[in-house]
């Protein structure tokens, strides 16, 4: 990543418990750390997102995921498509861990998660050595933003850092897929 300044603010960030913007595949995104409570909980009312919902986790490989998603849940081949899949903008709901919190689970037994392909979120995820949250840079119901210059300025100002880098040039946010049955969950 060519702004290492930029990128060591935002893990720095992230690190003291921080809730940062940053580009991902398709939209700009919010991102915390996934088990720490106080920021999670801040970045869902930085969104006006409900709890219940649930988070994307968002990681650099898919070791990253260790632990947290229960693969031995899966029918037959449905771990394999998934991991085919990986590294790219393909997100998957897979039966969760008891170690993933209810604070990204939300009303459910599963967790979205997607190993990315954009260089500036890998780089992320590498440098903070661990998966972020990941959930769009746009007040609940607000259209996403697919430029740095469509962040809510608001939004802009709520957060503690924001990460270096341009989207990936998707037209819409990644496909989301149910990992038992490959089912399509949002186009």
């Amino acid at each position: 990543m060519s702004d290492a300044p930029a990128l060591d603010t935002a893990v720095a960030a992230l690190r003291g418990g921080g809730v940062i913007a940053y580009p991902t595949e398709a939209v700009w995104g919010l991102g915390c750390d996934p088990f720490d409570e106080a920021a999670v909980t801040r970045l869902l009312r930085i969104k006006q997102r409900p709890v219940d919902k649930g988070l994307i986790l968002i990681a650099a490989r898919p070791t990253q995921l260790d632990g947290l998603v229960d693969w031995d849940a899966l029918p037959d081949g449905r771990r394999d498509e998934v991991l085919a899949s990986w590294p790219g903008p393909n997100t998957w709901v897979v039966p969760a861990t008891a170690r993933v919190p209810r604070w990204v689970t939300g009303a459910h037994d599963s967790v979205a998660v997607r190993v990315s392909a954009h260089l500036h979120v890998v780089a992320l995820c590498h440098a903070f050595g661990a998966p972020l949250v990941s959930t769009s840079a746009n007040l609940a119901g607000a259209p996403p933003a697919f430029l740095h210059d469509q962040l809510d300025p608001d939004l802009l100002s709520a957060v503690d850092a924001v990460a270096p880098g341009e989207t990936g040039g998707m037209a819409a946010p990644t496909v989301i897929r149910d990992a038992r049955d490959g089912q399509l969950i949002r186009a």
